[in-house]
């Protein structure tokens, strides 16, 4: 019979996965967000499975996301450009293909609030680390 932390380890490894999956669907649709549920799934491995942490940690987009996010509280130029720009076009394409006023309204205060809070975060300097092998 499984204890209880064998049950809470089983829970923290499945609930890391899909907040990766989460996280990496959110690369191609702008309003689900990437960092959050990549941020979640490092803190769950780390309490879960030290393997899958290392695994994911060394994952070349994902670990320096995460590792710069956490070091340095601070997103790449590079990354800010390209999650508003897209951020953007889909918004604009999703009003385009609605067209709906009262649609067109929440998407664009949830476009503007998006924007604001991406570019709330330092930008992190270029001559930051790219990749650190988490062994």
């Amino acid at each position: 019979m499984l204890k209880i932390d064998s049950y809470k380890k089983i829970l923290y490894i499945v609930s890391g996965t899909l907040c990766l999956i989460l996280g990496s669907i959110g690369l191609f649709v702008p309003i689900l967000p990437t960092t959050p549920f990549w941020l979640l799934t490092a803190w769950l491995y780390t309490r879960s499975s030290p393997y899958l942490y290392r695994k994911v940690m060394n994952i070349p987009l994902f670990g320096n996301c995460i590792r710069n996010f956490h070091e340095y509280k601070a997103i790449p130029l590079r990354g800010k450009i390209i999650t508003i720009t897209t951020l953007w076009i889909t918004i604009g394409i999703s009003i385009w293909i609605i067209a709906k006023v009262w649609i067109a309204i929440l998407l664009i205060a949830i476009a503007i609030g998006i924007t604001i809070h991406i570019l709330s975060y330092k930008t992190l300097p270029p001559d930051i680390h790219k990749k650190k092998d988490i062994h």
